[in-house]
């Protein structure tokens, strides 16, 4: 493929709701457009963009997948985002990239959650927002009434440019407004024909003029004036309207046929954002300016990195250095593609404006800026939701921790909606995802990519152990196996004390304990509070302060004393009413009004307290409810907050204080404990 000026590449993004033909329109383009030789079906696993093993037996796109194709005399990147709510980090990695967002609905359908979200991040990116309303011609389709859906959302900027011709409820042609033209189709194969007397039709051509004429205070005059608009001026106005964001074209296709494809991919060349556009800050895109590149996606498993840039400035070129302004270090330039897919092209340069891969940069990662040597750019990086649903992570057989945490680096690599850690307290792997479906893909992904096998299990909860009331206790260790002997002697106070600390004092007089020792107290106690009495779990809340004891001058040592000190402690917690804590959290979650009764009373059945509740400050369509919720019961909240609100919902949640457990949930977690240490 020849090198393109940025003022002749278009990047588009192609997004919405899961199953509405998003990944069918793109294979739509890539054939009309002569870059695959067939029309490949998702139900068929013969895709160029859904390659990837998992989407195949999915049928459903998990990853976003980049394709370049030339049409008239332009090149259009598209990136096929997923649609699965799971795999939602795709969808903002292609908007990253893009100066403009194609948005799927299927014909008769409402404006569906992927929809909203992909609206969102557009509007979040401040680019082009476009409707693909595919399925046309399928049965029970209704182009007008996922177009009046539309208006009603979004105001007058939804703007009709390609609409379906019907005969009854048949469609038998496109209209397009654009170039005043209409066709019909076999194959995918237009046919001009004449533009139909229909007043529907007329309608919607009224309105496409108004919108146009609305983009130039000139054309407006002449709307005004009810003078025609040239194809010149018409053409005009559509692409200062959309590039504005005062015109959001909606197109009537059917993807799986190819219908109407090629007037959509029209308008796309005639009409939508160049990337010029992606300038950023004081960032050009000027070829010869230095060069500056964002990195927004990694692809990193056994066969190496391959690093996914939108270049802004300048171009890449082999003979530069990779500087990477995050590591202020920089790399010898890999090996550079253009890929269709999973297919690659060796490219000599890739131009600013346009996208292509480099291998081999092990030190990039995703969000990172490839600029020139100590040039002082930092681009800004892709918007990722946060981690919702968390479990642990083991391998099916021992000894392979290492090999799972090796893997799961890789693909924390590759999506940074991931996070993986280990809970030194719990002693677990802990890995993060949007949810089920993601969480079930990284496992596979472990299993086929990495050769490990690995099961997930509810995490455990980081309980506290306490005291509620003061003891004053003796631990006395006294030892004699021939030779010399062991002994330690002391009293301890223990008392409780306000928040999650440990405080030691020491009240001796006398030298009853010798202060050489006081330490050895100390240090016995720090270690004896990691392990409470009831399950197991770290002491706080605990003073402890020394008052008395006794030594021998030649049996006392440091050990002995320590040792007394656990006795202490030990005999002290038994006699100072121990208590269980549970960790407690904020949660801030935010739902359609019509959904925040379910998820108030979802939230009470998890022993929550709502603090507060009201509209959302950055979306007053949504409510914004405020609670604390035990931690323990926070598992499956992703889940159910999705199922309630249909997608819409989401939520943060982060650890406040610990609180005592409730008798019921104490026992469960005692008796838990006690049949594990049985096991072990």
């Amino acid at each position: 493929m020849k090198t393109y000026n940025a003022k002749d590449i278009r990047n588009v993004a192609i997004a919405g709701h899961s199953g509405r033909g998003k990944t069918t329109l793109g294979e739509a383009m890539l054939y009309l457009a002569k870059a695959s030789d067939r029309l490949g079906r998702v139900a068929d696993g013969n895709t160029v963009l859904d390659f990837d093993a998992e989407e195949k037996r999915r049928k459903a796109s998990i990853y976003t997948a980049l394709a370049g194709f030339e049409w008239n005399n332009a090149k259009i990147n598209i990136l096929d985002t997923p649609g699965l709510f799971d795999f939602a980090g795709g969808m903002y990695e292609g908007v990253r990239a893009a100066e403009s967002v194609l948005i799927v609905l299927a014909s008769g359908s409402g404006i569906d959650v992927g929809a909203e979200k992909a609206y969102k991040a557009a509007s979040a990116r401040g680019i082009a927002k476009m409707f693909a309303v595919t399925r046309c011609d399928a049965e029970n389709a209704n182009f007008q009434k996922t177009f009046d859906d539309l208006k009603a959302e979004y105001g007058a900027p939804v703007c009709p440019v390609v609409v379906p011709v019907l005969s009854g409820d048949k469609v038998t042609g496109y209209a397009d407004f654009a170039t005043g033209k209409a066709y019909s189709y076999a194959g995918g194969k237009a046919t001009e024909i004449a533009m139909p007397d229909d007043g529907s039709i007329d309608d919607m051509k009224a309105m496409f003029t108004e919108a146009v004429a609305s983009a130039d205070e000139e054309l407006m005059e002449k709307f005004f004036m009810e003078e025609p608009l040239t194809p010149d001026e018409i053409a005009r106005g559509l692409k200062a309207g959309i590039a504005s964001g005062d015109i959001y074209p909606v197109f009537a296709c059917s993807g799986y046929n190819a219908d109407a494809v090629d007037l959509i991919l029209n308008t796309i060349v005639a009409a939508a954002p160049d990337a010029t556009y992606a300038a950023e800050g004081d960032c050009k895109v000027d070829e010869n300016a230095p060069v500056a590149a964002i990195c927004f996606k990694t692809v990193d498993d056994r066969f190496g990195r391959m690093s996914f840039f939108k270049v802004v400035s300048g171009k890449l070129t082999g003979d530069i250095p990779a500087y990477n302004s995050r590591t202020e270090s920089q790399e010898r330039m890999g090996k550079m593609l253009f890929v269709k897919g999973e297919k690659q092209e060796d490219a000599t340069v890739i131009p600013a404006g346009d996208i292509g891969v480099v291998t081999k940069l092990d030190g990039f990662k995703t969000g990172d800026t490839l600029c020139a040597p100590k040039a002082d750019i930092q681009l800004a990086p892709t918007s990722y939701p946060a981690p919702a649903l968390s479990m642990a992570i083991r391998s099916k057989k021992k000894g392979e921790e290492d090999k799972v945490a090796a893997g799961l680096n890789r693909i924390v690599t590759e999506d940074p909606t991931v996070s993986f850690t280990s809970n030194v307290e719990t002693h677990e792997q802990i890995v993060s995802g949007l949810g089920e479906q993601h969480l079930d893909a990284i496992v596979t992904k472990l299993k086929n990519k990495f050769n490990v096998e690995v099961e997930l299990s509810v995490p455990k909860v980081a309980y506290r152990e306490t005291i509620s009331k003061t003891a004053a206790v003796q631990g006395r260790h006294k030892k004699q196996s021939g030779g010399s002997g062991q002994f330690g002697d002391v009293w301890i106070r223990f008392e409780p004390m306000q928040g999650e600390g440990f405080e030691f004092a020491e009240e001796v007089v006398g030298g009853s304990v010798p202060k050489n020792f006081i330490p050895s107290v100390e240090k016995g106690l720090r270690q004896a509070i990691l392990k409470g009495p009831l399950a197991g779990c770290p002491v706080v809340g605990l003073r402890a302060v020394l008052y008395d004891g006794s030594s021998h001058p030649v049996d006392s040592n440091d050990m002995a004393f320590q040792t007394a000190a656990k006795i202490a402690f030990k005999n002290g917690m038994a006699q100072a009413g121990p208590k269980l804590l549970e960790p407690y959290g904020t949660l801030k979650a935010y739902m359609p009004g019509d959904n925040l009764g379910d998820i108030m009373g979802d939230v009470t059945k998890r022993r929550g307290r709502v603090l507060g509740m009201g509209p959302c400050e950055d979306d007053p369509k949504m409510q914004e409810l405020t609670a604390e919720v035990p931690m323990g019961e926070m598992g499956d909240f992703a889940t159910v907050l999705r199922s309630v609100t249909i997608g819409r919902g989401y939520f943060t949640f982060e650890f406040d204080h610990y609180e005592n457990a409730p008798d019921t949930v104490a026992q469960k977690v005692i008796e838990e404990a006690k049949a594990e240490a049985d096991e072990d």
